[in-house]
């Protein structure tokens, strides 16, 4: 058993010294994988255990103002990353067939590895939206999916980052950010509330714009299978892989999710003598003062599926009514999963979008 141990410290140290690429070694958290795998594991604990056994007998928060700033500054900070991987080798240096990792110490290659640390960093800022789940009691939605998503990105950046910071899957990153871009702008404007769900309209198309995200990245990766080039194979494998994973289980999530929340939408309409979205008595409505956008007030980030929002009619009654373009605390009901769940509650009210 000390000869195996032993044999493993070796091994791990023969890793970390000569394997790696010392570009990195001064790093912040890259002289160890250790702090990232624990910090995922905190995560998955906080989100999964911790964090609803401490709000559970606290009041849901109400921020939809500090929604509105972190979406704001997510959609700035995957803007600058795409920038910088563009500008460090996919604008015009970079071959879409086949690239390897440049390992030297060229201005170039530098601003490389630096955009690969800041990505790796962006997979720790978007543990806030699990956070603002957990701080709002919105726990149903801290899906397996959202916490495996979230939970391994890090620990799989870290490894492309300390072995590999450069070459061919970072075209995962930047595909990956012009899809953050888009999607915490969406959320941002969403988060407005809905007077601003005109400037949305675009939103049906973003879970399918996720899914070809997922296609591209797999295709890219896996074309290596079949074609000679200088990149680790097994990172290309791993990141490829991801792409797989994730476009199943968004696959298998969104039918479950939209296809049924669809079906109960229509049961809804047709149970409140509404249909096609606010038709009454045969004449079309348009969304008023009087009208609400049924929504679960998430903040679901860059990742998640994006579902289609319902519409009720407010008179302004009893627990809450419309007033300065928003719905009051304990007003009409916020989620799809409320229309049949009278104890469902809500803290604001925001886009519907779903983990």
């Amino acid at each position: 058993m000390a000869i195996l141990l032993q044999e493993a410290q070796e091994w791990y140290r023969d890793l970390m010294d000569n394997k790696s690429d010392p570009r990195v070694n001064g790093f912040f958290l890259l002289s160890s994988p250790l702090p990232t795998l624990a910090m995922c594991i905190f995560y998955a604990y906080f989100s999964k255990s911790l964090g609803p056994r401490l709000m559970a007998k606290r009041k849901p928060m109400e921020l939809r103002t500090v929604l509105v700033v972190y979406n704001a500054i997510q959609t700035i900070f995957s803007a600058w990353i795409f920038y910088e991987y563009l500008m460090s080798g996919w604008w015009g240096h970079y071959s879409f067939k086949c690239q390897p990792v440049d390992y030297s110490t060229s201005g170039l290659a530098m601003r490389m590895v630096n955009i690969c640390w800041w990505y790796y960093i962006s997979k720790f800022t978007e543990f806030f939206d699990t956070l603002f789940f957990i701080l709002r009691k919105k726990n149903e939605h801290v899906s397996t999916l959202h916490v495996i998503h979230h939970g391994c990105m890090p620990f799989s950046v870290w490894m492309g980052l300390k072995f590999a910071p450069g070459g061919h899957s970072t075209f995962f990153a930047l595909l990956n950010s012009f899809v953050h871009i888009v999607m915490y702008f969406y959320y941002m404007i969403a988060a407005m509330g809905p007077r601003y769900q005109k400037y949305i309209w675009w939103k049906k198309y973003l879970t399918t714009f996720q899914m070809v995200q997922f296609v591209a990245i797999f295709t890219h990766q896996f074309q290596l299978l079949f074609r000679e080039c200088d990149y680790p194979k097994g990172f290309m494998v791993w990141i490829g892989l991801h792409g797989v994973m994730f476009l199943f289980l968004f696959s298998d999530f969104y039918k479950a999710k939209y296809l049924n929340a669809a079906r109960r939408r229509r049961q809804a309409v047709k149970a409140n003598g509404q249909a096609n979205g606010l038709h009454s008595n045969g004449h079309s409505k348009h969304l008023g003062e009087g009208d609400a956008l049924l929504t679960n007030g998430s903040n679901t980030g860059a990742c998640m599926p994006v579902m289609e929002d319902e519409y009720v009619k407010s008179n302004g009654h009893a627990n809450g009514g419309f007033k300065d373009g928003f719905f009051k605390e304990g007003g009409v009901l916020s989620n799809n999963d409320a229309i049949f769940n009278p104890d469902s509650s809500s803290s604001s009210l925001h886009q519907r979008k779903v983990k």
